[in-house]
């Protein structure tokens, strides 16, 4: 089955004058360009905040799902979830914000609120499946819109979202180069808050790949104070490397370069999406060491258990 055949495609109807009438960007089919549509972005209600899209970034998961490659795309798809703008309508609840706020949206738009993980903080692991900021079904009651239709990001004039989803963008930083923060910057973020690189430890970081993942990666690490060292097959992202922050580097297809940084690294952090052996990066990692794949690749791993053993 081709990708074609396993996309869904919805049927979007004209809004009314008197609903939230506003125009999108979207893919209609899979293979095709993009085109504008008119979409409606609901009313706001008691918990909603209203904002007008200033900046949104481009993330290659939108290429992902704008191509079904997760064969999970409902068309017409409209991308985009590092979502930055400035409010202009509130729900009577909102507290949050006000008019005039500089505020950003990221991932998803919703979840249960209700199970372990939500209670937790982690609504992105929400036991019931949080809501996709695009491309995702609104299942709970604060994701608003019509029921039958997906979610639509960024790539429009505004968006309603609950005041639980947005997040304060700073007055110092420049919205239009703060939407990467808010896909790419938090991917690289969650790992080290969890492993601990936050609490203040000094660390040896490793990043492998020197892409928009991989320099956002550096550039944390080096924040928080620690250690860190560039991996990459060449030598033709040293420079970048370094400028961003990174202290090594390391040639993964250079035996004596791999060698001279073996067993340096107490976290890796691996954003390669194509494929590749993650085998070869394993004689980098410290005792207790910690592997985090972040790449999205789309090939099965295979991982010989031996390094891990006898390296806990």
């Amino acid at each position: 089955m081709d990708k074609s055949e396993e996309a869904k495609i919805v049927e979007i109807k004209e809004p009314r004058d008197d609903e939230y009438k506003e125009v999108a960007w979207a893919l209609p089919k899979v293979g095709e360009k993009f085109a504008p549509i008119w979409i409606n972005r609901g009313k706001v209600r008691d918990e909603d905040v209203r904002f007008e899209i200033l900046y949104n970034g481009i993330c290659h998961s939108d290429c992902h799902i704008g191509n079904n490659d997760t064969h999970s795309t409902i068309y017409p798809c409209v991308p985009g979830h590092e979502i930055l703008g400035r409010v202009t309508e509130v729900g009577k609840n909102v507290k949050k914000f006000k008019i005039g706020d500089n505020i950003g949206v990221g991932c998803f738009v919703g979840a249960c609120m209700e199970c372990k993980q939500c209670k937790d903080g982690e609504e992105q692991y929400c036991d019931k499946g949080m809501v996709l900021t695009y491309n995702g079904e609104r299942n709970y009651n604060q994701v608003g819109g019509a029921q039958d239709l997906p979610t639509f990001g960024g790539y429009s004039a505004s968006h309603v979202v609950h005041q639980h989803f947005v997040v304060r963008i700073p007055d110092a930083l420049p919205l239009e180069k703060a939407a990467p923060i808010l896909c790419a910057g938090i991917t690289l973020y969650d790992p080290l808050k969890h492993w601990g690189a936050t609490s203040g430890k000094k660390m040896t970081i490793g990043v492998v790949g020197i892409g928009g993942l991989g320099t956002m990666g550096i550039k944390l690490s080096k924040a928080l104070g620690h250690n860190v060292v560039a991996i990459s097959s060449s030598d033709k992202k040293e420079a970048l490397a370094k400028e961003k922050g990174a202290t090594h580097f390391c040639v993964s297809t250079n035996k004596e370069s791999m060698e001279a940084n073996a067993g340096l690294c107490d976290l890796i952090l691996n954003t390669v999406s194509a494929e590749h052996d993650i085998n070869l990066y394993m004689p980098l990692l410290a005792k207790s060491g910690v592997m985090v794949q972040l790449g999205v690749a789309f090939i099965p791993h295979q991982v010989s258990q031996l390094p891990l053993m006898f390296k806990r």
